[in-house]
């Protein structure tokens, strides 16, 4: 049993149901994520984790103790909320030491661990200052050290970053990184932005509309998707109505009805996630970036199609093509930009381009 067990937990306000029989096991020292869209229950439940709200069934263990009817303070976890929670009219020292005041911790101990949470987010110096006199970034550090003054087997985060700009979200996630590989305390992270997610997880889970659409690292879910929702929902997908066939220990995936545009692959391949049944209607799965022009390396034993380029969208590192195909397949390809690769084609010009069949995932048309 791993650091934190969900088993089977369900949560109702009133007549919605928030959060639907969900079930996961958090290893120690994990940094995990709960992603997912707002309003599929990631934030209920990591107030059930945290013990301020109980689950109407199902319950919640910290190394193998069942802790629901363990109040929040006595869990052992520290949690850091979205809008950092600190006191207005307490200084920087008085705020991290707090948790440890509730637990009636001798002065000279709360003097000695607020030193060290301040030290480890790199805020010595700041503790006689007050919230207001802190930049976004300073105070979200100070509720990050209030949460590891109090020594926690698991920490929290509630969308920490949504309220910092870009530049300062992407310092501090290099902070985030760093703080965890050096302390190896379980971190479990809610969060809708798929970046802090791809960037700092070491396993994740999806939720949509209070279910676990899928889990695993975050190269799983998105080079391997096991649902529409989970493709689309991470990073930018292609999903290409398609044909399954079986035959001859190979998988044989047709695009449309067009003879000429199919590929095949071994039955075992991972790029058939479960629920797929073979001889139906299914939907390919291709990543913008993993589309190439045929001069790219690709041979003509890999699936190929012609197409014509209707947009291009300049994004400064790479471009956005829209691409049309055969029977009106619509792609999305993404290229770095033109001085890194030369000239780009131009709107209306054709070319033919393909991908490598273990490049591409096929999921059920209906997931």
């Amino acid at each position: 049993m791993g650091a934190l067990s969900i088993s089977a937990v369900s949560k109702r306000f009133g007549s919605t149901e928030v959060l639907r029989n969900v079930s996961l096991e958090i290893g120690r020292g994990e940094f995990f994520f709960i992603l997912g869209p707002s309003g599929c229950g990631k934030s209920t439940l990591l107030r059930v984790i945290a013990g301020l709200e109980r689950p109407d069934v199902g319950s919640v263990c910290i190394d193998g103790a069942v802790v629901d009817d363990i109040p929040p303070y006595r869990r052992g976890i520290g949690m850091v909320f979205q809008n950092y929670a600190l006191w207005p009219h307490m200084t920087v020292a008085q705020n991290v030491g707090f948790g440890l005041q509730v637990q009636r911790t001798s002065s000279g101990e709360i003097r000695s661990r607020v030193m060290e949470s301040l030290e480890l987010v790199r805020l010595t110096g700041f503790e006689q200052r007050y919230p207001h006199e802190l930049s976004g970034g300073q105070q979200q550090r100070v509720a990050l050290a209030r949460a590891l003054a109090i020594r926690p087997s698991i920490i929290l985060l509630d969308e920490p970053l949504s309220n910092l700009d870009a530049r300062l979200r992407d310092e501090i996630r290099l902070e985030l990184s760093t703080l965890h590989a050096r302390l190896g305390v379980t971190m479990v992270y809610v969060t809708h932005d798929q970046d802090d997610a791809l960037t700092l997880a070491t396993k994740m889970a999806i939720l949509n509309q209070g279910r676990v659409e899928q889990e695993g690292t975050p190269r799983d879910l998105y080079e391997r998707p096991g649902s529409r929702f989970v493709a689309q929902f991470l990073g930018d997908a292609n999903l290409v109505p398609c044909t399954v066939e079986t035959g001859s220990g190979m998988t044989t995936v047709r695009l449309g009805s067009a003879s000429s545009t199919s590929f095949q692959v071994p039955m075992q391949t991972g790029s058939f996630p479960a629920g797929i049944a073979v001889d139906t209607r299914a939907l390919l799965c291709l990543r913008p970036e993993s589309i190439s022009p045929l001069r790219e390396g690709l041979t003509q034993a890999q699936p190929t199609i012609e197409v014509e380029i209707q947009q291009i969208s300049y994004r400064g590192a790479w471009c956005d093509l829209v691409a049309r195909g055969p029977e009106g397949i619509s792609l999305r390809i993404r290229r770095v930009s033109a001085s890194k690769e030369g000239e780009l084609p131009q709107v209306g010009s054709r070319l033919v381009v393909g991908w490598r069949p273990e490049d591409a995932v096929v999921i059920p048309e209906h997931s």
